[in-house]
């Protein structure tokens, strides 16, 4: 594999298998458009997966975690041991994604690219040591340009996991303290817009901690300006070890074939970038929900994304995405489940 493998061709959609459920979407005993977004659901899918009734039997969920040097800075509500605690409480089975995982059968996989403090072996978690943690982006880059490759690798790698168990959907989640900065900064660069339009509480900052959190992020924008000339360096320079394995996850997933279901802020940051880095990749991307972080509206409009949720949630690990994944099986459900006019012998419209 080369070491730009993300420029690699995204899979096509399948145009016969989205006619063939736009035809039998016309036919089903319902006002054509009558189900809104779980009958464009359902038809992309179908084109994603490559088939006339779509399902979503296996889903897999993967969370990345990781730490970051710019926590030195005083941007977050929560210490750093928090994400080497969080990982632990995973593989307890005592946090959200743990519980939602477990309710909707789907299979969780736990990805520690390098937390700042020591973390001993944990059972059922894939220990990368990447690093312990970013480096300070308001001071240097934050990762190197190695780091960047093997966290984006990662991403890939979790992919064909997925797809090697037989998954029809993939659900990516983060772990790490201080990542709303990171993807604030990240999603600053890319879209050109200052801190002040994207910058938010994270998990509870107050005005003070926000106002402090946007002045470290505009110093660290302007201290790596005229480095970020590239998708990728802009995610070396301004990134965390899971936003660029998440990153190489949506871009795995397009290039063999598996639609994914993008969380909130941070994910869709990393969407994001994905797509900058291979824009054939948007094809493979859903979108779970809008998230209550401020910058994440500005991020789903440059995606030219239209979430299934708006319920104020910012808690990140994929349980957005994981909340509204009933939704894409209900979807399936009534795509695959209802009759047709003729089956049902009720009259349609005349056309």
């Amino acid at each position: 594999m080369t070491l730009d493998w993300w420029r690699n061709p995204c899979q096509p959609l399948d145009p016969i298998a989205r006619g063939k459920a736009q035809s039998r979407q016309d036919q089903l005993t319902k006002p054509r458009g009558a189900l809104g977004q779980l009958e464009e659901l359902a038809i992309t899918l179908a084109s994603q997966q490559g088939r006339e009734r779509p399902c979503i039997d296996r889903p897999w969920f993967a969370v990345f975690a990781g730490d970051h040097g710019v926590v030195e800075e005083g941007v977050s509500a929560y210490p750093q041991a928090v994400t080497g605690e969080m990982l632990r409480n995973f593989v307890r089975g005592g946090a959200a994604i743990s519980v939602l995982a477990k309710t909707l059968g789907a299979t969780l996989e736990l990805v520690d690219l390098g937390t700042a403090l020591p973390l001993e072996p944990l059972p059922g978690v894939l220990h990368l040591h990447v690093g312990a943690g970013t480096a300070n982006f308001a001071r240097e880059p934050a990762m190197t340009a190695a780091q960047c490759l093997i966290a984006l690798q990662a991403g890939r790698a979790s992919v064909e996991r997925a797809l090697a168990s037989g998954a029809d959907l993939y659900v990516g989640g983060e772990m790490g303290i201080g990542n709303t900065t990171t993807a604030s900064a990240l999603a600053c660069a890319l879209l050109g817009l200052p801190a002040t339009a994207l910058a938010g509480p994270g998990t509870g900052l107050d005005d003070q901690g926000v106002t402090h959190k946007i002045q470290v992020i505009e110093h660290a924008l302007a201290l790596h300006r005229d480095g970020c000339d590239s998708p990728q360096e802009t995610l070396r320079r301004l990134g965390g070890f899971e936003v660029a394995a998440l990153t190489g996850a949506y871009l795995g997933c397009a290039q063999l074939g598996l639609p994914a279901l993008v969380d909130g802020f941070i994910c869709s940051v990393a969407a994001l970038c994905a797509v900058r880095l291979n824009p054939a990749c948007r094809e493979w991307l859903l979108f779970s929900h809008r998230s209550a972080e401020p910058g994440h509206v500005a991020v789903l409009e440059a995606l030219e994304a239209r979430p299934l949720l708006d319920l104020g949630l910012r808690l990140g690990e994929g349980s957005g995405a994981a909340i509204a994944l009933p939704l894409l099986r209900l979807a399936c459900e009534l795509h695959d489940g209802m009759a047709t006019f003729a089956e049902a012998a009720v009259s349609d419209r005349p056309v």
